[in-house]
């Protein structure tokens, strides 16, 4: 059986629709993630249409075997969140208990960048904590979830709605 062309791109292998490596996303600053908006929905599959992009792949039941059971496509799909962690301003702190996020030294800046109302990196943390609990890594996105929740309780809820919080609750379940 030939992997689809998002398994192949976590094994990399592979390349999104636009000829990009998993390993060149990767690499990219900071400017380059908050600019670009079509990496995410590759970085982090779902099972369902993106509504943000028709080139975005669709997880098939094919897809999310391989993401739970491939080690190297679990370990990319780790990278790919901790990268994604740090645009955030935040670190993964993986231990032999359960994975934690917690704010990095870089907090304040990078969150300045993001943290206010209506912005669209509240989509796109719904999608990565969503597509982490398909894939395998449901204790990820409850660390995700718990971070934001912990940080939106200290920042107040005029910057992060009612509805978003909501959004992540369900997100990771």
């Amino acid at each position: 059986m030939t992997d689809s062309q998002v398994v192949s791109f976590y094994r990399g292998l592979g390349t999104d629709h636009r000829g990009r490596t998993l390993a060149k996303i990767l690499e990219w600053d900071n400017d380059a993630l908050e600019e670009v908006h079509d990496y995410i929905q590759w970085l982090f599959p779902l099972d369902a249409p993106s509504g943000a992009s028709r080139h975005a792949p669709v997880l098939t039941a094919a897809d999310v075997d391989a993401f739970r059971r491939d080690a190297t496509v679990t370990e990319n799909l780790r990278r790919s969140l901790v990268r994604m962690l740090a645009f955030y301003g935040f670190e993964l702190i993986d231990n032999d208990k359960a994975p934690r996020v917690a704010p990095a030294r870089d907090w304040e800046d990078r969150a300045g960048v993001w943290l206010h109302p209506y912005n669209h990196n509240y989509l796109r943390l719904t999608r990565m904590m969503r597509s982490l609990s398909l894939l395998g890594l449901a204790a990820y996105a409850r660390a995700l979830r718990d971070a934001l929740l912990t940080e939106s309780g200290l920042i107040g809820r005029d910057v992060i709605g009612s509805t978003t919080l909501q959004y992540w609750k369900d997100a990771a379940g």
